[in-house]
């Protein structure tokens, strides 16, 4: 398919994942201006007001860069929404994405007309979250433009299926911009998200080990010691199935290997006290085992492309091409 004009000077096919209290300005600046599609999720710009300024501050910087580099133009920002009813900010902060006409909005925990008829308003698109294809279709019908699927492994937030069957059955329907979410955090596996059907990749984890990243010297030092073992699938912190670092649960004093079932209709997206998910338990994928240092937002695009480019070079030998 032919993606919309919304996703434009692209250096490699990648989104960088909303990262809940991680991302901020600095972050999606030096992603987009490196040539991935750079986001935030609303809720990390607190208190409500503060997220005009930060879409100031994104619009500005990049405009900036395009100025300077005429050459490499900056990739488009996205803006994530939780779109659950426990979300008491959602609109005002829809009324604020309107305002500055956010590009791109990721939409996370239910699918709204509402919400995805003011993103048209103004010519912007949705891109909803799936974790199967029963959520998928639901989100179509209800107009959202394009689907994130996310697969098993994927940090934070997640499903169980295999990408391979997740995509497989959304792509015998839908034509759309599709991104594939799950362990991806080399430049192997963003071609490997393409052959498997979808159009970009989304990356997360490896960004939360980058110099612009607001987290914790500890948990990017985490992530870069992890490997796939180290992560832990549980409900309990936010009422919602995720994925998380066994070391911060065990700093947190609780057993990873017997970790209690979560309410689900109380989630919580960690405003509240005690060890909360992503302040005290951090989030990541399965791929973590891929992050080898801490390094630039722009270092680690670089290294993307260069392992995308190695891994494409490759399969065109291989093939006698």
């Amino acid at each position: 398919m032919t993606l919309t004009p919304h996703f434009t000077n692209l250096r490699l096919p990648v989104v960088a994942s909303p990262l809940f209290i991680v991302s901020n300005p600095a972050l999606v600046i030096a992603q987009s201006c490196a040539g991935v599609i750079g986001s935030f999720p609303a809720l990390n710009a607190r208190p409500q007001a503060l997220l005009a300024d930060w879409l100031d501050e994104i619009t500005e910087s990049l405009a900036a860069h395009d100025a300077a580099h005429p050459e490499a133009p900056s990739a488009p920002y996205a803006v994530n929404h939780i779109v659950h009813r426990s979300n008491d900010r959602l609109e005002a902060d829809l009324a604020t994405t309107t305002e500055h006409e956010v590009p791109i909005v990721i939409t996370s925990l239910g699918a709204r007309e509402d919400v995805n008829a003011a993103v048209h308003s103004y010519g912007g698109i949705v891109l909803h979250d799936v974790i199967n294809d029963r959520f998928a279709r639901k989100a179509v019908e209800k107009g959202a433009d394009g689907l994130i699927a996310v697969a098993a492994g994927a940090g934070g937030h997640a499903g169980t299926q295999s990408p391979f069957a997740l995509v497989q059955e959304i792509r015998e329907w839908f034509d759309g911009p599709l991104l594939l979410s799950g362990s991806i955090a080399h430049g192997r596996s963003v071609l490997a998200a393409q052959a498997a059907g979808a159009d970009l990749a989304y990356v997360g984890s490896a960004f939360i080990a980058s110099h612009e990243a607001n987290a914790p010297q500890g948990y990017k030092d985490m992530i870069v010691e992890s490997a796939a073992g180290d992560i832990v699938y549980s409900n309990l912190f936010t009422g919602v199935h995720g994925n998380y670092l066994r070391g911060s649960i065990e700093a947190a004093g609780l057993d990873p290997a017997s970790l209690p079932e979560s309410d689900a209709s109380a989630m919580d997206f960690g405003t509240g006290g005690g060890a909360k998910a992503w302040k005290d338990i951090w989030g990541a994928g399965q791929g973590v085992g891929a992050v080898r240092e801490v390094a630039p937002a722009g270092a680690i695009v670089d290294r993307l492309a260069a392992e995308y480019r190695a891994a494409r070079d490759e399969l065109l030998v291989s093939a006698g091409r």
